[in-house]
């Protein structure tokens, strides 16, 4: 296809596209066996976890960084992220020579930093500042202003959306039928603006569904307000999609083209993660789950269909494993904690296990401290179960022992001292 039959408003992502494509790698638009037999659909992952950087957004930075006059490049670039981005900056200040300064926030994984320093080496400068990728950001844009640098916007540039949209380009380009589910990650809308910009022209009938943590849903609220709209409390737990406002641009170029927009709670999210590594050996990192994650969701709508997930990213910490594997656990209500009240004698815990556990249950916290003082102590207890229906009786056990105090597992500011 000649340049100048290319639909306008894509001209700029096809010229992105020839700009990356010494670059980036063209990653695979692979078959999911697995997911396909249990959705009786065909599922495919656009595989971006093995991008250079691990993640698609090598893709909008360094597209931006590549059209900016030298002048400012010279001046050195700043940016703020969660990770990615960051990564994507790092690389490309690493290969263009240019010193970068990028914000992160102080709860930012320790393999994301890593990574960061390995792409970036000596052309680029951490400052880990804020709880948030917000207050980040803040500290970045006041930063440019103090020493006059170049902002890098991680999703809300035209640039950045046209080297994201490359990723969408590759998906039609390999697939070889009519696409009629896209499910792909939501933070700051990045790259649901560049695939909704693709999609829009060269794919209409497609139906893009936007995938959100639940708790930092800011794409889903902006669609009810009508506007991009500032939440004013977000987990941070899906670091690569925990933004508090999506941009305005990214809003403009999804409100009319997002088919729906899903939210996923963390369970879910973790749920996914140890599916796709134990069944598939696909590592992915929260926000990398997120496409899949939704597919549940959707299971009616997409039997018999041509489905494709975007697997955003790989870059998760093994140090947050165990996390994980608790809060999958807990999502599938195979976890549960406990107050339990204790007869402060001789075989009061024998009873508990003999009496009150089922043959399967296992107890896998214990905090208990014994008081002489009283007749009867309160333990912390944590017991797995097999099988999630084996809750109801070890609760009727608990009750008809009288070992029963409370039930944690609702109580979130509890939950967070036991996880």
């Amino acid at each position: 296809m000649e340049a100048q039959t290319y639909p306008s408003v894509l001209e700029n992502v096809y010229k992105a596209a020839e700009r990356l494509k010494n670059v980036v790698v063209r990653t695979p638009l692979a078959i999911n066996n697995n997911l396909s037999d249990i959705f009786e659909a065909k599922i495919r992952f656009k595989r971006e976890d093995l991008q250079r950087v691990r993640s698609y957004k090598i893709r909008g930075a360094y597209n931006k960084m590549a059209v900016m006059a030298a002048e400012n490049l010279a001046k050195g670039v700043v940016c703020a992220s969660a990770g990615n981005h960051a990564q994507g900056v790092a690389f490309a200040c690493s290969t263009m020579k240019v010193k970068g300064t990028i914000f992160m926030p102080l709860p930012t994984p320790g393999q994301k930093l890593e990574q960061v320093r390995m792409f970036g080496g000596n052309d680029i400068d951490i400052v880990l500042y804020g709880d948030t990728f917000d207050e980040a950001k803040d500290a970045a844009e006041k930063f440019c202003q103090d020493h006059q640098g170049i902002f890098i916007h991680p999703f809300d540039d035209r640039d950045i959306i046209d080297g994201q949209a490359t990723a969408a380009l590759e998906i039609l380009e390999q697939s070889d039928e009519p696409i009629d589910y896209l499910f792909l990650p939501v933070g700051g809308g990045g790259l649901a603006a560049g695939v909704c910009t693709v999609f829009r022209e060269l794919s209409p009938q497609t139906k893009i569904i936007g995938v959100e943590p639940s708790a930092a849903a800011s794409m889903k609220k902006a669609l009810e307000k009508g506007k991009p709209v500032l939440l004013e409390k977000i987990s941070r737990f899906v670091d690569g999609a925990a933004v508090q406002k999506v941009g305005d641009l990214n809003f403009e170029l999804c409100k009319n083209v997002l088919h729906d927009m899903a939210v996923v709670d963390e369970g879910m999210v973790c749920e996914t993660i140890l599916s796709l590594y134990n069944k598939d050996a696909v590592v992915v990192e929260p926000a990398g789950a997120l496409s899949v994650a939704a597919l549940e969701k959707y299971k009616d709508e997409i039997k018999g269909k041509n489905v494709v997930c975007i697997i955003s990213g790989s870059n998760n910490d093994i140090t947050r494993m165990e996390e994980i594997k608790e809060k999958a656990l807990l999502h599938a209500g195979l976890k549960h904690y406990f107050l339990v009240r204790f007869a402060q004698r001789p075989g009061a815990l024998k009873t508990f296990v003999m009496d009150v556990l089922g043959p399967n249950d296992d107890i896998t916290f214990f905090e208990y401290t014994q008081k002489n003082s009283k007749e009867k102590g309160i333990a912390v207890v944590g017991i797995a179960l097999k099988h999630s229906e084996d809750f109801k009786p070890l609760l009727n056990n608990m009750k008809k022992y009288d070992f029963f105090v409370n039930y944690l597992n609702n109580d979130p500011s509890l939950m967070n001292l036991l996880i």
